[in-house]
Formats: structure tokens, sequence, C-alpha cells
């Protein structure tokens, strides 16, 4: 097998997951890290084994084909841009932006130079999710009607030990958790049509309570409670809520009803986890997992499988398009609760391939 070599650019709270993950495919070869803080570079190559590079170098490395961009949300447009001009791949953190207009800029600069541009996430990858999405594809649910997703929770600065970020012009629950469920729900019912939603503020600082930072108040400057609906090209609507200010909650993260049978979908933010189907005239019954990926975390698979795809000349499936799509949709919550009008979509996707038609022996590309 060809490995691909890869070059990680920044190294914060989630890049020791993606260095764990990527241990488990063997297509991805770490050729170096690089951070804006050296420190933080090295300490993490010193963790994994890998050689910690300045900015520069590894953008110049000629043996880096895709330059894996873990910065903060907001820099990372302006990391991609970077990557495709030094003629590389490149595969974000979510979300694939902060700004639709500027993830476009990213796609069409990638398109010009015939370079790829992946985006997280790809939990969707998971095994559970991909159960879920055998399900539909067999027509069990029978039409589609809509559904749920939720997120909700008191905010980040619980644990995180930098959430200052979260509350900055860029952050918030939907751009922040928002790409999961959203991601998640285009893989299972197809592309979205049409967008309507609130957002508020209810408080202009928060105070941290992690124990890094204890105690020190942040300013907010984004919506913290996004709710809406998603009406989807095939028909289906979905409410949805994202929320850093719900103390808690009874909902299930996804549920899809369709004529014939309603589907509970596990935390996409994760890749296992329990799906649940209920036939008309039956009773709820766990459905067992029959696609691997489901028993750990995966962080790293669609970055897997984009490099697969490159050795193998074929999409893959955490894609630019995708991820854009989703940038759009929500960025429609913003736009539809400033101007109080439901908001076309207009970018076309396409449903990722299911996971299973690239696996040998059960895993990816073995």
């Amino acid at each position: 097998m060809r490995k691909v070599g890869i070059g990680i650019v920044g190294l914060g709270n989630i890049s020791a997951a993606y260095l764990k993950a990527a241990q488990g495919f063997p297509v991805l070869d770490i050729k170096a890290v690089a951070d804006l803080n050296p420190a933080a570079a090295a300490a993490r190559a010193a963790e994994f084994g890998v050689k910690a590079v300045s900015m520069d170098e590894i953008f110049a490395d000629p043996e880096i084909e895709i330059i894996l961009n873990l910065t903060i949300p907001k820099a990372h447009v302006d990391v991609g841009l970077r990557a495709i001009a030094a003629g590389k791949h490149v595969y974000s953190e979510k979300p694939l932006g902060v700004v639709f207009a500027e993830g476009k800029k990213l796609i069409e600069a990638a398109r010009a130079k015939n370079l790829r541009v992946g985006s997280a996430p790809d939990t969707f990858l998971g095994g559970s999710h991909q159960t879920a999405r055998r399900i539909v594809d067999e027509g069990q649910l029978g039409q589609a009607v809509g559904g749920t997703a939720y997120f909700m929770c008191p905010g980040h600065e619980r644990w995180h030990p930098n959430p200052a970020f979260y509350y900055e012009a860029g952050g918030g629950p939907m751009l922040d958790m928002g790409p999961y469920y959203i991601t998640d729900l285009v893989n299972l019912l197809g592309p979205v049509a049409k967008v309507s939603g609130f957002g508020t503020m209810l408080r202009d600082t928060r105070t941290i309570t992690a124990k890094e930072r204890n105690g020190e108040v942040i300013p907010v400057h984004v919506a913290t409670h996004v709710s809406g609906t998603l009406v989807f090209a095939n028909g289906a609507v979905v409410q949805i809520s994202m929320s850093f200010d719900v103390a808690g909650h009874k909902h299930v993260p996804l549920e899809i009803y369709g004529t014939d049978a309603t589907l509970i979908v596990p935390d996409p933010n994760h890749f296992g986890g329990q799906v649940e189907i209920f036939k008309k005239g039956g009773e709820w019954t766990n459905v067992d997992t029959d696609q691997p990926y489901a028993d750990g975390n995966y962080r790293s698979i669609g970055l897997a499988d984009m490099a697969h795809a490159i050795v193998e000349n074929r999409p893959h499936r955490c894609n630019g398009d995708l991820a854009l799509h989703v940038l759009e949709v929500m960025e429609a919550f913003e736009t539809s609760s400033r101007t109080g009008q439901a908001v076309e979509i207009t970018t076309p996707v396409t449903r990722p391939a299911p996971l299973g038609t690239s696996l040998v022996d059960g895993k990816l590309g073995r």
C-alpha cells in the first residue's frame, strides 16, 4: 500500500485524538507537526514520536501531500488557502470555515489547482451511523417525514482549558456542534433545501469553571441558543436545537421519522452507540451494529478515507462540497434569525457513498 504523507498544523486539544487514531490507519504517514507555538508542537511531537518543524517548513516539505488543519475555526480558511497555494491537499477540523463566503473561496481555490479539500466531522463514518444509513437505504423507514436533532448543554467553559473562542465571532453552539448533527442528517436524508431559525444570546459574559482558568470571566459575542427547522430536498422536515444555555434535557440526539418506522440514531459526536427502530404496529427494538468503527474514537477515519481516495483516484466522503453545504446551512440560521425570513440553500451536494463500498476484510483499505 502506498502511504500518503501528512503534515499536521495546529496542536491544540483535539490533536492528540487525531494522532492516536491515525496509528490505526496504515495509509497515513505523519511526516511532521507544526504550531504557531513551537513549544506546543514540540510537546505533542515528543508524545507521539513525530517530528516538530516550523510553519514554513511544513508547507514546503515535498513529502507531505495533505495538510491536516487542526487550528481554531477562524483560522481554518487561511491555513487551508496556504496549503492549497503550496500545492497540497487540505483536510480541516470542523467547521470548514466560520463564514460561508470564505469557505467557498477555499473550495474554488482548490478546484482551480485540482487539489482536494476534506473536512471533519467524520463521525458519520462510524459503525452505528453507517448501520443507520443502511436501514434508511434499504427503505425500512418508508417515505421520509422528518425528525429532530438536539445538542444542549450549559456551555464548554465547564471543562475546556481555553474556551474563549467558543464565544467569539465564528463560535457558538451551531458552528461548534452543528456540523456533527447536520452532516449526519445529510448522510441519512440528503441535501438541505431551506432553513428557518432563531438565535438568542442571553448573557454577555461567561465564567470559566474549568480548573485551568477557574473564575475568569470571558465575553460572549455570538448566539448561544439556536433553534429552527431544516427542510430537506426530499421533503423531510427536521427540528433542531443547539445550545450552550441548557442545564439538561431528555431528548435523544437524532430521531428520524418515516411513514413506516422511526429510527433513533446515537450521538453524532461519537462513532458508536445504540441504534433503535420502531416499526409501525410494533415496538422499540435495538439494532445490532453491523458495520466497523463503532468501538472507539476513530477521529482521522475521514482523513484516511481521503488518503485512500487519492491513491485509488476516487471521491472521498468527508469532502469539501459536503462541508461547504453544511457551513451554508449553519450560517443560514443566523441569517434567518436576523431577517425573520426562511433562507434557501444554494450549494449542491450528493450523499457520501456508504463506507462499506471501500472496506476490505471489514476495515478501510485493508
